[in-house]
């Protein structure tokens, strides 16, 4: 894919970021490249290849979901400027 200057300056424009008309030319160079990566991982024959959900193929470790700590609901809320039914009252923000 071939990117002209006005598409630089489109780009550059659209992610906020300055680029001088000195630089163009290098970031041009740059996105060209990473389109050509894209290209060429897309042409790997990846037909029968299972998809991953981790880069690393291993299994975790799990354990019993276990309640491990005490209700202390009422001693956190003791500090609280407003309290009401076990829930932290807050001032609206929001009309």
């Amino acid at each position: 894919m071939s990117l002209s200057a006005q598409d630089i300056e489109r780009i550059a424009h659209l992610a906020r970021i300055r680029v001088t008309p000195d630089e163009v030319g290098q970031v041009q160079a740059k996105l060209e490249g990473i389109f050509k990566l894209i290209d060429d991982m897309q042409s790997v024959n990846t037909k029968g290849v299972e998809p991953m959900s981790h880069g690393l193929d291993m299994v975790l470790r799990l354990r019993d979901d276990v309640v491990t700590e005490s209700n202390q609901r009422e001693k956190f809320q003791s500090n609280a400027p407003e309290a009401a039914e076990g829930y932290f009252l807050v001032p609206k923000v929001i009309e």
